[in-house]
């Protein structure tokens, strides 16, 4: 299982991190090849933060980034050729990829005027701009009745 440490103010729940500490929980041998999709890096520069998404056998135009309600998707989709034939002759076994997977990040309200994205060798980067954030408060307890 995946550990991460996050401290109050350092950014790090902005990108779900907490959530992705039960992946591997659930990895098995029939969905273990769904895991090594969309493997993300996160930095913290210092006036950014960095992401370095994998999406190898996808291109540019295969990939869509949207941000709504505070939270950043990344989508890659491929679409499956339904030619049976090549240059050469017919396919006996065609095993290309083809479907399509996303993962979200909570960023919170950052304008998308302000991230930026670049794509080279099967890696997208993000850079998403530091906010102030809001210290958290401290904590309350909700009384039961």
């Amino acid at each position: 299982m995946r550990n991460f440490v996050v401290k109050r103010g350092d950014g790090a729940y902005r990108f779900g991190l907490l959530g992705s500490a039960f992946d591997d929980l659930f990895n098995s041998p029939w969905t273990s090849n769904f895991s090594n999709i969309m493997r993300t890096d996160i930095r913290d520069e210092e006036k950014h933060y960095a992401l370095d998404v994998e999406v190898p056998g996808f291109t540019k135009d295969d990939i869509k980034i949207s941000l709504e309600n505070g939270y950043l998707t990344i989508e890659a989709t491929k679409e499956e050729s339904k030619e049976n034939k090549d240059n050469q002759g017919n396919y006996l076994r065609r095993e290309r990829h083809c479907g399509s997977c996303s993962r979200s990040f909570y960023i919170g309200d950052i304008k998308k005027e302000n991230i930026s994205a670049n794509f080279k060798d099967g890696i997208l980067t993000l850079t998403i701009p530091k906010e102030n954030v809001e210290e958290v408060a401290a904590k309350k307890y909700i009384e039961i009745k």
